[in-house]
């Protein structure tokens, strides 16, 4: 027999506290990873319009 008392809920207070942890963990990488293919997207968007004003130099100095 255990020597707790039958109103003894700690075992549920560890379980909470260990799905609150990992709930925090999971948005937290939820988060990390948005703002990381945010700013992937940011810099793609800048080398494409990057390469479409430099080809457009290209093509505006041929012409000269």
């Amino acid at each position: 027999m255990t020597d707790r008392s039958w109103d003894d809920d700690s075992e549920y207070r560890d379980a909470v506290q260990r799905a609150e942890r990992a709930t925090r963990f999971g948005w937290a990488a939820v988060a990390g990873t948005t703002g990381v293919l945010g700013c992937v997207l940011i810099v793609a968007v800048a080398v494409c319009a990057v390469a479409a004003v430099a080809g457009l130099y290209v093509v505006m100095s041929m012409d000269h």
